[in-house]
């Protein structure tokens, strides 16, 4: 496997412990993690046993060279980090909802180092040295003008270094704010479509498409928990119909029953075959996992993302239906992980693959 470079802010995540709101924990402790789309993926990767590197700009400082020792000791390459003396450390805080109670996030982002950071800073001829695969998302454009034009540079220089270019849209309405002439919705239909012609592979939730390319599945509403999954194969033609570089379409079908009840599966779409491939199935027919006790469900999508990129660059699990397989199987897992980062090993994605995850102790 060549190394699979990934691109964009990491954070210092901040929630109260267990199910406990904000106003229950402050003052007083909360836990601290580091997060952000791009390095979960990289560190999702990493921890499958992927060759991964992850490019960012961050200050110099305590705090941040602790971010960097935690990816390091997952095995994740940031020699290519960018240390600046402009702008901070972003923040996010996560207070975790349960049963009918939503999980709420907070952003204190403003005036982080990536997004002040130009495209001209990064060395991607160095960046892309000895990769095969470049990922990035649609929040890193979310940041900043600057940061959206450095993703938008990424993107082109990877195709131009001959790379297979991912992009999961991951839309954030609280992030477009950059431009305020713009809604959120138009500001990231308008950068988004700057970039995706630079993209191969699109990954995306139920309503990533609607928000960000106006692109919305029938028989759907994502707010009551209702999902007609046969209906993305036609959001996923319209997008290669639009970009016709995209050669694969994915996208996250999450059903929220409830904060704490989530049934999670997934559909990839190959464009070549004109076919779309679902998982987990139930014999042929689409079943998606019964999640009953969510521990964190934030990083799910990145965990999918990393599980799908990981699964096209191994040989033996590269095939489309297997790669989907083994995509939303990592994914179950890490919703039973604290944090951002997917701590599951291949050995156990393929556990669950061959077991339905009873749950059973392993000893």
């Amino acid at each position: 496997m060549k190394t699979i470079v990934t691109f964009g802010e990491i954070m210092g995540r901040f929630c109260p412990a267990g199910f406990k709101r904000f106003r229950q924990s402050l003052p007083g402790e909360l836990n601290l993690t580091f997060a952000g789309a791009e390095a979960n993926v990289a560190a999702s990767i990493s921890m499958l046993g992927g060759d991964a590197r992850f490019v960012t700009a961050l200050p110099d400082n305590d705090i941040t060279q602790s971010c960097l020792a935690t990816l390091r000791g997952l095995h994740v390459d940031t020699c290519d980090v960018i240390m600046t003396d402009k702008g901070r450390l972003g923040l996010y805080f996560v207070e975790a909802g349960a049963n009918q109670r939503p999980s709420r996030v907070i952003y204190d982002r403003d005036y982080s180092s990536i997004s002040m950071t130009p495209a001209s800073a990064y060395d991607w001829d160095s960046i892309f040295e000895g990769a095969g695969w470049f990922h990035t998302t649609g929040i890193t454009p979310a940041l900043s003008e600057e940061a959206a034009n450095a993703a938008i540079e990424s993107v082109k220089n990877a195709k131009a270094a001959g790379l297979t270019v991912s992009c999961d849209l991951n839309f954030r309405k609280k992030l477009w704010t950059w431009n305020p002439t713009l809604s959120a919705s138009e500001l990231a239909g308008e950068t988004m479509r700057r970039l995706l012609p630079y993209v191969d592979v699109v990954i995306g939730n139920e309503e990533d498409a609607s928000d960000v390319l106006g692109i919305t599945a029938e028989n759907t509403d994502v707010h009551s928990g209702q999902i007609d999954a046969s209906k993305y194969a036609s959001v996923a033609r319209e997008i290669c119909a639009q970009f016709p570089n995209v050669a694969r379409v994915a996208i996250t079908l999450r059903e929220s029953i409830s904060a704490s009840h989530n049934n999670w599966g997934a559909m990839l779409y190959d464009k070549d075959a004109d076919h779309p491939y679902f998982a987990p199935l139930d014999g042929n027919h689409y079943q998606p996992y019964e999640i009953r006790a969510i521990v964190d469900r934030v990083g799910g999508g990145d965990s999918f993302g990393a599980g799908l990129i990981y699964a096209l660059n191994t040989p033996e699990l590269s095939e489309t239906q297997s790669a989907i397989n083994f995509a939303v199987a990592a994914s179950c897992l890490a919703h039973s992980i604290y944090g951002d980062f997917n701590f599951s090993t291949r050995a156990e994605v393929e556990a669950l693959l061959s077991s339905g995850g009873s749950g059973r102790v392993v000893r």
